[in-house]
Protein backbone atom coordinates (compact mmCIF):
# COMPACT_ATOMS: atom_id res chain seq x y z
CA UNK A 1 0.00 0.00 0.00
CA UNK A 2 2.91 2.07 0.60
CA UNK A 3 4.39 1.97 -2.67
CA UNK A 4 0.77 3.24 -4.34
CA UNK A 5 0.29 6.33 -3.05
CA UNK A 6 3.78 7.95 -4.34
CA UNK A 7 2.50 6.80 -7.48
CA UNK A 8 -0.87 8.24 -6.91
CA UNK A 9 1.18 11.66 -5.98
CA UNK A 10 3.02 11.18 -9.03
CA UNK A 11 0.04 10.36 -11.49
CA UNK A 12 -2.57 12.61 -10.02
CA UNK A 13 -1.15 16.24 -11.31
CA UNK A 14 -0.84 14.49 -14.99
CA UNK A 15 -4.35 13.13 -14.70
CA UNK A 16 -5.81 16.41 -13.62
CA UNK A 17 -4.20 17.72 -16.82
CA UNK A 18 -5.80 15.85 -19.45
CA UNK A 19 -8.82 15.91 -17.90
CA UNK A 20 -8.89 19.84 -17.94
CA UNK A 21 -7.75 19.35 -21.42
CA UNK A 22 -10.02 17.12 -22.73
CA UNK A 23 -13.54 19.39 -21.04
CA UNK A 24 -11.56 22.87 -22.76
CA UNK A 25 -11.54 20.89 -26.10
CA UNK A 26 -15.08 18.99 -25.98
CA UNK A 27 -16.51 22.70 -24.92
CA UNK A 28 -14.67 24.11 -27.90
CA UNK A 29 -16.38 21.85 -30.44
CA UNK A 30 -19.93 22.21 -28.93
CA UNK A 31 -19.39 26.43 -29.31
CA UNK A 32 -18.82 25.66 -32.69
CA UNK A 33 -21.54 23.64 -33.56
CA UNK A 34 -24.15 25.97 -32.00
CA UNK A 35 -22.76 29.15 -33.69
CA UNK A 36 -23.00 27.28 -37.16
CA UNK A 37 -26.85 26.64 -36.71
CA UNK A 38 -27.95 30.41 -35.86
CA UNK A 39 -30.56 31.83 -38.25
CA UNK A 40 -29.65 33.78 -40.91
CA UNK A 41 -31.66 37.23 -40.85
CA UNK A 42 -29.95 40.78 -42.04
CA UNK A 43 -30.26 43.84 -41.03
CA UNK A 44 -33.06 45.57 -42.14
CA UNK A 45 -34.91 42.32 -42.96
CA UNK A 46 -38.02 40.59 -40.90
CA UNK A 47 -37.61 36.49 -41.27
CA UNK A 48 -40.39 34.28 -40.32
CA UNK A 49 -39.67 30.45 -40.31
CA UNK A 50 -42.11 27.66 -41.00
CA UNK A 51 -41.19 25.89 -37.93
CA UNK A 52 -40.18 26.70 -34.54
CA UNK A 53 -36.30 27.71 -33.45
CA UNK A 54 -35.57 28.79 -37.48
CA UNK A 55 -36.20 25.91 -39.05
CA UNK A 56 -38.08 24.67 -42.24
CA UNK A 57 -38.92 27.49 -44.68
CA UNK A 58 -38.29 31.12 -44.73
CA UNK A 59 -39.56 34.22 -45.69
CA UNK A 60 -37.93 37.27 -45.60
CA UNK A 61 -39.45 40.65 -45.87
CA UNK A 62 -37.54 44.41 -45.88
CA UNK A 63 -38.43 47.72 -47.04
CA UNK A 64 -37.80 47.04 -50.91
CA UNK A 65 -40.52 44.46 -50.63
CA UNK A 66 -43.06 45.64 -48.12
CA UNK A 67 -44.53 48.89 -47.97
CA UNK A 68 -45.24 50.41 -44.15
CA UNK A 69 -48.50 50.65 -42.66
CA UNK A 70 -50.13 47.94 -45.44
CA UNK A 71 -50.89 44.50 -44.00
CA UNK A 72 -48.74 41.79 -45.71
CA UNK A 73 -50.47 38.29 -45.83
CA UNK A 74 -47.98 35.44 -46.41
CA UNK A 75 -48.12 33.55 -48.69
CA UNK A 76 -50.65 30.57 -49.63
CA UNK A 77 -49.47 27.69 -47.14
CA UNK A 78 -47.09 29.06 -45.15
CA UNK A 79 -47.82 30.16 -41.02
CA UNK A 80 -44.64 31.68 -39.38
CA UNK A 81 -43.87 29.73 -36.02
CA UNK A 82 -40.72 31.65 -35.54
CA UNK A 83 -39.54 34.86 -36.34
CA UNK A 84 -36.86 37.93 -36.10
CA UNK A 85 -37.39 41.16 -36.24
CA UNK A 86 -33.90 42.67 -37.64
CA UNK A 87 -35.64 45.90 -39.05
CA UNK A 88 -35.50 49.40 -37.39
CA UNK A 89 -38.81 49.59 -37.29
CA UNK A 90 -41.60 47.65 -35.07
CA UNK A 91 -43.18 45.14 -36.60
CA UNK A 92 -46.75 43.60 -35.64
CA UNK A 93 -47.24 40.04 -36.21
CA UNK A 94 -50.96 38.75 -36.93
CA UNK A 95 -53.19 35.39 -35.89
CA UNK A 96 -55.34 36.41 -39.10
CA UNK A 97 -54.79 36.93 -42.30
CA UNK A 98 -56.26 40.46 -42.87
CA UNK A 99 -54.35 41.75 -39.81
CA UNK A 100 -57.64 42.60 -37.79
CA UNK A 101 -57.28 42.44 -33.79
CA UNK A 102 -59.90 39.65 -33.50
CA UNK A 103 -57.23 37.63 -33.18
CA UNK A 104 -53.97 37.59 -31.52
CA UNK A 105 -51.70 40.34 -32.30
CA UNK A 106 -48.55 42.02 -30.74
CA UNK A 107 -45.96 44.06 -31.95
CA UNK A 108 -42.23 43.39 -31.71
CA UNK A 109 -39.74 45.87 -31.36
CA UNK A 110 -36.97 46.12 -34.08
CA UNK A 111 -33.32 45.74 -33.90
CA UNK A 112 -32.70 42.83 -33.57
CA UNK A 113 -35.90 40.36 -31.68
CA UNK A 114 -35.80 36.82 -31.61
CA UNK A 115 -38.45 34.83 -30.80
CA UNK A 116 -37.88 31.42 -31.28
CA UNK A 117 -41.29 29.88 -30.82
CA UNK A 118 -44.44 32.42 -31.88
CA UNK A 119 -47.22 32.41 -29.29
CA UNK A 120 -49.49 31.82 -32.12
CA UNK A 121 -49.49 30.66 -35.80
CA UNK A 122 -48.70 34.04 -37.67
CA UNK A 123 -50.16 34.57 -41.37
CA UNK A 124 -49.55 38.42 -41.62
CA UNK A 125 -47.66 41.33 -40.50
CA UNK A 126 -47.00 45.02 -40.58
CA UNK A 127 -44.21 46.97 -40.65
CA UNK A 128 -44.51 50.70 -38.92
CA UNK A 129 -43.23 54.10 -40.14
Amino acid sequence: MSRRLPNLRHRLPRALLLTTVSLLTCAGVAQADTTATEPSCKKGEFCTWSDESYGGTAQRFDLRTANPEECIPLPANFEGHSFINRMTRDVTVYQSLECTTEGDFITYPGGGTYVPQAPFVVRALKIWD
